[in-house]
């Protein structure tokens, strides 16, 4: 099938930029945009503008102490010992001239992204400049500084009472998202992740269901550490199947960091570029079969912005717009712009070669240690729906 799918972008979310040797680098979206040009996957006409996110709008997430803060921290007003009651000044998420408009900036792309899709204009439509999952109602966190999944699910409650279905396959926790809904039963969180024994922020545990009305609302898969392509794919599909199935969601919204790949710096996973190709096509199967195909993609995170996100990242858009992924080699054009910028050998296919990681020796273990963990997992949608395993 070929849908009608908006690619939100601007030059101007590179300006969220906290200082030129931090991880967090959204040249990366600029490299995916890039590449998809190069193969004529994208056009002009699939192009929307990002707005600027208003204050009234972050404020459905985020308290007015901490907009205030970091204003003044946009125009270096706020002192160190102020930044840390909210998160900023520190290693992880520096203050940087300019911070509030360039967060606003990541918001409004995402909340453009759901105008256009719940207005009908399109089918399904991709912030590769969002995916903020780790901020707070008044605090910075893990490079994020204000939610914008957080936001865009408020301002869908509110704006069109829809019940909003949201899927994060960071390989860290989506914590910011799941506790801005941790007592909502209209919207579901689903996190699949890297286990919180070994990497930040430390939570996502499978016991984390949610409380009042909200409780068997919040679902978390902690896979290990090392863990492969077959055994993270298993664990996605059987749960994001289950949980679209018991909660029937009006709209799915998908967060897709591209951190579980085997050559991410800042975690412990192994999967490869299979991975990427995998996520988007189920994202889009279920939302055309739960949702009349509305579907919001956000970035996230992904610290290998030169080898690994620029294609996991034009895969979500190859699919949401043609239904299937590219492949073959990656153009020489693209490689010849960038790879002289690149302090890494740029890759030369879309798809990883065999052999990119030495052979995992608890595969087997690892394995059916995630087995254990889904089944903990969904536990209790088989004991609220009796459905068989």
């Amino acid at each position: 099938m070929t849908c009608k799918a908006a690619f939100v972008y601007s030059e101007e979310f590179r300006t969220y930029r906290f200082r030129d040797d931090h991880p967090f680098n959204q040249l990366r979206v600029t490299l995916a945009y890039e590449l998809l040009q190069s193969i004529g996957s994208i056009t002009e006409q699939d192009l929307i503008p990002p707005r600027m996110a208003t204050e009234e709008e972050l404020l459905l997430v985020h308290e007015k102490p901490y907009v205030d803060a970091i204003k003044k921290a946009s125009s270096g007003s706020l002192s160190e010992e102020e930044g840390y009651e909210f998160g900023v000044g520190t290693e992880d998420t520096p203050m940087f001239n300019g911070m509030h408009e360039a967060s606003s900036l990541l918001v409004g792309g995402t909340l453009s992204a759901v105008d256009a899709v719940l207005q009908d204009k399109v089918d399904h439509a991709l912030n590769l400049g969002g995916g903020l999952h780790h901020g707070f109602q008044r605090k910075a966190s893990g490079f994020c500084i204000y939610n914008d999944g957080a936001v865009a699910i408020q301002y869908i409650r509110e704006h069109y009472q829809a019940k909003v279905l949201y899927i994060d396959t960071d390989a860290h926790h989506g914590d910011g998202v799941q506790w801005a809904f941790y007592d909502d039963p209209n919207v579901c969180t689903l996190s699949v992740h890297e286990t919180g024994r070994y990497l930040f922020p430390g939570t996502g545990n499978v016991n984390e269901r949610g409380i009042k009305e909200g409780y068997g609302y919040s679902f978390n898969i902690p896979v290990d550490a090392f863990t492969e392509d077959e055994s993270f794919m298993h664990v996605y599909e059987t749960a994001f199947r289950k949980v679209t199935e018991y909660f029937k969601p009006d709209v799915i919204i998908t967060q897709n960091g591209a951190d579980a790949h085997v050559l991410d710096p800042l975690t412990h996973l192994c999967c490869t570029s299979k991975l990427y190709e995998f996520i988007p096509k189920l994202a889009h199967n279920l939302a055309h079969e739960y949702c009349d195909g509305k579907w919001i993609a956000l970035g996230g995170g992904g610290y290998d912005i030169w080898r690994v996100v620029p294609r996991a990242w034009a895969q979500i858009w190859n699919i949401m717009a043609h239904d299937k992924p590219a492949e073959g080699d990656i153009p020489k054009d693209w490689l010849d712009k960038w790879q002289p910028k690149a302090p890494v050998q740029l890759p030369s296919s879309w798809h990883d070669h065999q052999g990119l990681y030495k052979e995992i020796p608890r595969k087997a273990e690892i394995t059916e240690k995630n087995e254990k963990v889904l089944e903990k997992a969904m536990q209790f949608i088989q004991l609220k729906h009796n459905l068989p395993k």
